[in-house]
């Protein structure tokens, strides 16, 4: 009887332990993932339904989100904590051992260091969930995952030592890649050969859209994930226009692209570090209308549950409607706005979104004109857009042939920087996290070369001008922060972000009103300057 109730006695103890064994540990804002084998003679893709319902018991808060197959009878959900606390969860799905799986997760504080999603503020600024302010200063490389190991572990490390933030790459392969990649997102149903055109004698394929290669996709969550525990944000390119016929994948009908959006939310919508770019020159891809970019935008925005920031990508100078609510931000490629500070602020008004010029031509020596900037005058494109309100996206094309971008370029395949601009990320970067604001224009229109960093703090850049000398004067208005008063002090650095040096000047200037709009120095003090190129001063009140 004594054994009886002893026996009994662990028996209770055991279940009432049992809730708290069962709860999974995962961290805020990391990804949660749950794996569920099922056998099925179905297409797993497409005929067999799988979606889990997360609820925060504090707040009630829930997110559906959709689970995908990934080879080897496994299914997978995914899932990103965004509260901390305790969370329950229960899946729904077409295959009987799918179906009505529960579960709680207790989610605690995030890592040290580690961030949320990158969201849009009130104010047209990049932030985070707690309101720090993201600068996304990043480079483009397109075909870097399709590239062989050892380039993809350089790239790695090529962007952990720049101090890039943000890197723009594309799923589907381009004409960056000379031969074709290892893997590929769909099964092989045919191989053959192009009999003619551009292609003649390159392999030509026939896919299964209705069954994607998991060992693709798997490789490409490595990418992102790795890119994360860099600190790099992954602005992924859904779509482009450099397949022409090759391998077809610029031909998909609407609904086998709605598929493929379908399953890739579902795949990397829970790592933190996502943004959507739904096609690189989408006004290129001539089988898509503008209508039809727009309803897979929407479908984007519609089926993500976490509502990872979204743009689209248009050809030089080829803008669509950054207004609409599924586009977060605006991703332009032109150059023409950077000739003023006033050009990326009026732009940013029109949109009323964050302005990232994601294309102004390449730092590198092609024969074509997009990209043949000098490192000096990629950076003072990226220079003259943040005094303007607004991010420029760095890029370099170094050839190895006369007219070949591909094979050793950064912009292509990734690998190691050969250029001169990358050294000045870092630097800039720490400007930009000195700064109390983001960078507005002080007196938007009035004057287009003075820049508010927020309170009492000003920024005046000269780019590729030499003056010898400034005399001290301010906009009365200092953007979204109080108007300047007399008697105020300021001190003054001068910063030349070409050799990353910043030295304090020896004077302190005492303001007085100039007129209505215009600050001065009381006894009419300049201050003396170094005459050289990309020259910044930040003016700071003591």
């Amino acid at each position: 009887m004594k054994r009886t109730r002893t026996i009994l006695l662990l028996a209770m103890l055991l279940i009432t332990a049992l809730p708290s064994m069962a709860a999974d540990k995962v961290r805020q804002w990391d990804c949660f993932e749950i794996a569920l084998k099922c056998k099925t003679q179905k297409n797993p893709f497409t005929e067999v339904s799988l979606t889990a319902t997360f609820t925060q018991a504090e707040t009630g808060k829930s997110i559906s989100v959709d689970g995908f197959y990934d080879g080897d009878n496994t299914f997978r959900i995914r899932f990103m904590p965004v509260l901390q606390g305790t969370w329950t969860y229960l899946t729904a799905s077409s295959e009987k051992e799918m179906n009505g799986k529960k579960g709680t997760i207790e989610c605690g504080a995030p890592a040290k260091g580690t961030k949320s999603m990158v969201q849009t503020g009130n104010d047209k600024d990049f932030i985070f969930a707690d309101s720090t302010v993201f600068h996304p200063l990043g480079t483009t490389s397109y075909a870097w995952i399709h590239a062989d190991k050892a380039r993809q572990e350089e790239t790695y490390k090529s962007m952990e030592e720049s101090g890039f933030n943000k890197m723009r790459f594309c799923v589907f392969p381009n004409e960056s890649v000379k031969e074709d990649p290892e893997l590929f997102p769909y099964e092989i149903l045919t191989k053959g050969k192009h009999t003619e055109g551009r292609y003649k004698g390159y392999n030509k394929y026939e896919w299964d859209y209705t069954r994607f290669n998991t060992k693709f996709f798997q490789h490409l969550d490595e990418c992102v994930k790795r890119l994360e525990d860099i600190g790099v944000q992954a602005d992924l390119i859904l779509f482009h226009p450099y397949d022409m016929g090759r391998w077809g994948f610029d031909r998909m009908t609407m609904e086998q692209n709605e598929l493929y959006l379908k399953y890739i939310i579902a795949r990397l919508g829970a790592y933190r570090n996502i943004w959507w770019s739904l096609a690189n020159e989408w006004n290129l891809v001539k089988t898509r209308t503008e209508k039809e970019w727009i309803t897979l935008s929407n479908y984007v925005h519609d089926n993500d549950p976490y509502g990872h920031l979204c743009s689209i990508h248009g050809g030089t100078a080829v803008y669509i409607n950054y207004t609409l609510p599924c586009y977060t931000h605006c991703s332009i490629q032109d150059q023409g706005p950077l000739v003023a500070f006033e050009g990326p602020a009026t732009l940013r008004n029109v949109y009323r979104k964050p302005v990232l010029f994601d294309e102004v031509c390449y730092e590198g020596d092609h024969i074509s004109r997009w990209a043949q900037l000098s490192g000096k005058e990629m950076m003072e494109r990226i220079w003259m857009g943040l005094i303007g309100g607004a991010y420029v996206t760095h890029g370099e094309c170094f050839c190895v042939e006369p007219d070949y971008y591909t094979g050793y370029a950064f912009l292509a395949t990734g690998g190691k920087f050969k250029g001169t601009s990358p050294a000045r990320v870092k630097f800039t970067l720490s400007i930009l996290n000195d700064l109390p604001a983001t960078l507005r224009l002080a007196d938007q229109s009035w004057d287009t070369s003075t820049a508010s960093g927020g309170k009492g703090v000003y920024l005046r850049y000269f780019g590729h001008e030499t003056p010898e000398e400034w005399n001290f004067e301010l906009p009365a208005r200092n953007g979204r922060f109080g108007r300047l008063q007399d008697g105020m002090k300021f001190k003054v650095e001068i910063i030349d972000t070409w050799n990353m040096t910043i030295t304090q000047y020896n004077e302190t200037f005492t303001i007085k009103a100039k007129n209505k709009y215009r600050m001065v120095d009381e006894h009419g003090k300049s201050v003396k300057l170094p005459a050289k190129p990309y020259i910044l001063l930040r003016i700071t009140a003591i």
